[in-house]
Order: C-alpha cells, then structure tokens, then sequence
C-alpha cells in the first residue's frame, strides 16, 4: 500500500522467501484496476527449499515469468543484467533481523560497489541489506523494508550509514510498528520507505508515524487490522502531522 506499484513497473524482493511480497504486489496492482500480468517481479533467496517454495508459489498465483534466483543477496547477487546490478522501480523485503554473518568480508570489497554509506557491524546485517536495496533502485525508484527497531539508533558504522541516508535525503518515512507481528521474533519493527525522487513537498523533511499501540491481539501473535493499514497509509500519503501518532521533522531537526 505504501509503495504504490502499478502496472509496467519493475519490482524486486532480494530476501523474498516464500514470495509473499511480491504476490501482494501483484494483487495491489489488480486491486487498483492494472493488469499484473505487466510487471516484472524478481526475488533472491538464500534457503533452498525456501526457493523452491517461492517458484512453485509463483505458478499457483499464475505469476508465469518471474524471475527468482537462488543464493546469498550480499554475498552473490544474481539479479545482475550485462554485467550490472538489475535496477528496479519498486524494492521490497523483510531481511532476517539483525543477521550474523551477513558477509562483512565480501562487502569490504564489494565488486558492485554497493556499501558507499559504510559497512555494517559484523553481526548485524540490517544496514547491508538496505544498502542493496538503495543500490538497486533506479532514479525514480522507491523502496520499503521491514527493520527492527535497532537500526533507528545504534550508533557507530551504523549512524553513520543513516546519516548518509538523510544527508541525500533518501527516507520519506519511519513507520513503528507493534510488537510480536512476524512469525519467528517478537520483537517490534519498523517499516522504513525510501524514495530516490521525493515529491518536491516532502524534500528535507521524514514523516515518522507511531503506529504501535493500534492491532489486534491474537493468541500466537498480533496483527494489523484492515482499518490499521488505512490509517498508517492514509497519513504517509497525507504527510502532515497527527497528534500523538505522526509527525513532519525536517532534516535540520533530526541533525540536531
């Protein structure tokens, strides 16, 4: 709902999993009265039987030509084209939290030159995956990941990475979002989306939306009801405060 994708687009999850992101895509597309049969979806995954799932998940969704590949994102892209990183219009995941191990040896000579904002601590990953994502979004692009909350104040190699984010002013939105809502972690995330092309309105500025105190409970774990997702969309869209829930900080105020 936050990205918005529509018809033609090109779109990639590069820790997709099971595939679940980019299908949604598919039906936001078809939801808004577009054709899915026009995007083009690409995903990466590590896990091989993970993958396997995503390919034949692809096939029952009707989703014939995505292109799926099989291996680690950071440590091997494969969504590469003549050479080249493959750019997309539209990057969306839900990296593991906090990865160890993520590949700090291979990102210090990165061949595709991903990690110009700095590199990550060695175990913790999150900032590396971003940095793919950025790296891979072409000029208008525009991406939305599932962080958890960490990356929004540890400090050292990873302040300086959001710094650099802000200094081009890439973050549109930081959406905090209630605990428990993901299989496998309790903990709670947030959502960030990043644009290369900020609407003229929103440069130098990042909405962030306190969306945590409003889901319902469930036994295993909770959820975002329908009514959730309208508000927390209804107000990035707006881009303007709401008492107790979101705020407009320019990049001045964030610096200080």
């Amino acid at each position: 709902e936050l990205l918005e994708p529509t018809e033609r687009m090109r779109i990639c999850d590069p820790t997709v999993g099971s595939g679940g992101m980019l299908i949604e895509c598919a039906h936001h597309v078809e939801r808004t009265g577009g054709n899915p049969k026009n995007l083009s979806l690409a995903g990466q995954e590590k896990n091989l039987g993970t993958w396997a799932i995503c390919k034949m998940n692809m096939l029952l969704h009707g989703i014939q030509d995505a292109r799926i590949e099989k291996g680690d994102t950071i440590r091997e892209p494969k969504l590469v084209q003549d050479g080249a990183l493959m750019v997309f219009d539209r990057v969306i995941a839900n990296p593991p939290f906090s990865l160890d191990e993520w590949g700090r040896d291979v990102a210090e000579n990165d061949p595709w030159g991903r990690f110009g904002y700095g590199i990550p601590p060695k175990t913790k990953g999150d900032l590396a995956f971003v940095q793919h994502m950025v790296a891979v979004l072409n000029k208008h692009g525009k991406l939305g990941v599932v962080m958890p909350h960490g990356v929004l104040f540890r400090g050292s190699s990873e302040g300086e990475i959001r710094k650099g984010f802000l200094k081009d002013d890439l973050i549109e939105a930081v959406i905090g979002l209630p605990t428990n809502l993901f299989y496998g972690t309790g903990i709670p995330a947030a959502v960030l989306v990043l644009n290369r092309s900020k609407a003229a309105a929103r440069r130098g500025k990042v909405i962030f939306v306190e969306a945590s105190r409003e889901f319902r409970e469930g036994s295993a774990q909770n959820y975002l009801r329908d009514e959730d997702v309208k508000k927390i969309v209804a107000t990035v869209q707006a881009f303007a405060d709401v008492e107790r829930y979101a705020r407009v900080v320019p990049l001045e105020e964030i610096d200080k």
